[in-house]
């Protein structure tokens, strides 16, 4: 049985687990065009995946926190019309890592600032659901505009200790800054997924990083002797 210097293991979404950009770039650009706003630069669109996009609506296409909220509900109206796993791809290798860590008897969670019904979506088309203890996502509806990473980390770590999970050492996989720092504020080290959308600096207070699906595994499980 493999072991793992983890108790348990927290999961971002975006970014780490799935690439939902074909559905989520198409959406952004119809929403911004309401508004007025010009299609940022295709070089720019990464930014938008990870961070809240009620923060991101303001500190990326300029708008007022007003704005931010009817921008934030076209959004998820557009994201409902077409199904929450549509055009959403997990990127291979990872349903094998999750499957490995599961069989290893290491409870797993995501933390993941998309809306908690969207997440529970893409998991359940892809039968990813059952291998999580428990499945922690950003509140709909404007309740959960401000939901931050620190939040849906709470959230993981409090689902877990309730299903009798053991949260003494736990550690994230993610792809943001919002990941790095999100994590800091319970002391949980990071495995930065350098496939995802953030930048490479972003990575760099990580306490790991993985170039892929394929490194990341030794990282979490290891053989025992």
């Amino acid at each position: 049985m493999p072991l793992s210097p983890y108790s348990c293991v927290l999961w971002d979404v975006d970014g780490t687990i799935a690439d939902a950009t074909p559905g989520i770039f198409p959406r952004l650009l119809e929403v911004l065009a309401s508004f007025g706003v010009a299609a940022p630069d295709s070089a720019a669109m990464p930014r938008w995946v990870g961070p809240p996009l009620y923060e991101s609506f303001q500190n990326l296409a300029g708008l007022t926190p007003d704005q931010a909220d009817d921008a934030l509900v076209r959004y998820r109206e557009l994201a409902a019309r077409d199904g929450y796993a549509a055009s959403v791809d997990i990127y291979p290798g990872i349903p094998d890592v999750i499957r490995a860590v599961a069989a290893a008897g290491i409870p797993q969670a995501t933390a993941s600032t998309k809306p908690e019904n969207q997440v529970r979506a893409i998991l359940d088309h892809y039968n990813l659901s059952d291998l999580f203890t428990a499945i922690s996502g950003a509140r709909s509806g404007t309740v959960g505009r401000n939901d931050g990473k620190a939040d849906v980390i709470r959230w993981a770590l409090e689902r877990l200790q309730e299903a009798g999970a053991d949260t003494s050492k736990p550690v994230l996989i993610g792809d943001r800054h919002h990941d790095v720092e999100g994590a800091a504020e319970f002391g949980i080290p990071v495995i930065f997924s350098e496939w995802g959308f953030g930048d490479s600096v972003e990575g760099d207070p990580a306490a790991f990083r993985a170039a892929d699906p394929a490194a990341l595994q030794p990282l979490l499980l290891h053989e025992s002797l």
